[in-house]
């Protein structure tokens, strides 16, 4: 079975890894790939934007499966291309994808469905973005409406805050026609709830905990992610039948009925409040660095689940998943995600991966004549498998040591939650 994975992060890495280590024998593909997906699948110098390159190559060379890692591509309609020519793709379509890509829509679907979520205003005017500020409270929450690569929510504290964070997003920094949703203010612990859905059936997975601030105790700018943890010790079975009672259910019947099928992974952000979990977003595709963490504790053959999801089978598939704990640690390079110093050598990452429980996924790098060099914001993503959070933590953070960059820069409280 021939494989193509679309993307070039840690995500990406992870699920290249599960998929060689399928039963099903398979050849991957990978665009474009990085330095660590190497190891698993032969990587193409095409870019994830070029979508004729990437429906051309699917075609020529008999893809069974697409599988496509970021949300950009899937936003701007690559499974829908790709679907066309008859290529299986492991994605939503692009209306589908609105989920993600449209904070207004998603709200919309909750107000209709009853689903639990912040109250909320969307606006197109700055001005009248800023005349609606003068009448709330803070702390409040400011969402660029449109994809901005998780650095479009802004927590404000105060109306000063609030306000630069609105002009912020009408500068035009993350999309040409700027929009966005004034919301309010949940309190409570955030968690990602994960699920594989066909159309209609719908199979949960684990759940995670990501840790979006740059610095320690969650202070600081939101970043793509600076690591995550598996299990989340406060998603109890209660709270997980109420999230898919509640959240997940009505929205994939939601776009079944519509007509528009969600089929994929369902990425659902959640805050566990006193009432209960309540819907912050959602996202289409697989988290990172969710999915490192998750990955390595999954029993069940990932490719055999993405089929299943793409052929809609998923009503009787079985998941199962290892018994222990796993956790990720975003190795970042010095002023991620503003402007950050690169091109560091990496060295070590042998070293750190001896003990068994650990594997360094590839997310910003690059090869130059044979050295491994630090190209990009979030540069690579160490994980540790344990019989416990506290025991993974510490394999991760030990193996941490013995990796060595320049500009090296992490987080040295994840998990911290679950620690206390």
């Amino acid at each position: 079975m021939k494989i193509l994975i679309i993307g070039n992060g840690g995500r990406e890495h992870a699920i290249a890894r599960s998929i060689y280590l399928s039963s099903i024998p398979n050849k991957i593909y990978a665009i474009p790939g990085n330095p660590g997906i190497m190891q698993y699948a032969e990587c193409l110098n095409i870019s994830s934007d070029n979508h004729k390159d990437i429906c051309n190559f699917s075609i020529r060379n008999n893809i069974n499966l697409v599988i496509i890692g970021p949300e950009v591509p899937i936003c701007n309609g690559l499974s829908d291309e790709l679907e066309k020519g008859n290529i299986k793709v492991f994605a939503p379509s692009k209306f589908a994808s609105q989920l993600e890509s449209s904070k207004s829509f998603t709200k919309e679907i909750a107000y209709k469905n009853n689903i639990p979520t912040a109250a909320y205003k969307w606006f197109n005017k700055q001005d009248r973005a800023l005349q609606y500020l003068d009448s709330l409270n803070t702390p409040i929450v400011i969402k660029a409406d449109g994809l901005a690569a998780g650095k479009g929510v802004f927590i404000c504290e105060s109306k000063k805050e609030a306000s630069e964070s609105i002009n912020e997003i009408f500068s035009g920094k993350f999309t040409d026609n700027p929009s966005l949703i004034i919301e309010e203010f949940l309190n409570g612990e955030e968690v990602s709830f994960f699920a594989l859905v066909d159309g209609k059936d719908i199979q949960p997975l684990i759940s995670a905990q990501d840790h979006k601030r740059l610095l320690e105790g969650d202070k600081g700018p939101n970043t793509g992610g600076m690591g995550a943890y598996t299990p989340t010790p406060i998603l109890t079975n209660n709270i997980i039948g109420q999230v898919m009672n509640k959240i997940i259910e009505p929205t994939v019947s939601a776009m079944y009925k519509n007509n528009t099928p969600y089929k994929g992974v369902l990425f659902a952000g959640l805050m566990i409040t006193e009432k209960g979990p309540e819907l912050i977003e959602y996202n289409i595709r697989f988290g990172d660095p969710e999915t490192q963490a998750m990955l390595m504790l999954l029993k069940s053959d990932l490719l055999s689940m993405m089929l299943d999801t793409v052929n809609g089978d998923l009503k009787n598939t079985k998941i199962t998943w290892k018994n222990e704990a796993s956790l990720t640690v975003v190795l970042a390079n010095k002023g991620y995600p503003l402007n950050y110093k690169k091109d560091s050598i990496i060295t070590g990452i042998e070293d750190a991966e001896k003990d068994p429980g650990i594997k360094v996924f590839h997310a910003g790098t690059r090869l130059e004549n044979k050295r491994l060099i630090a190209s990009g914001g979030r540069v690579l993503n160490v994980t540790a498998t344990g019989l416990s959070i506290e025991e993974a933590r510490k394999k991760a953070y030990n193996a941490i040591e013995k990796i060595k960059f320049k500009t090296k820069y992490y987080r040295k409280d994840i998990a911290w939650r679950a620690m206390n």
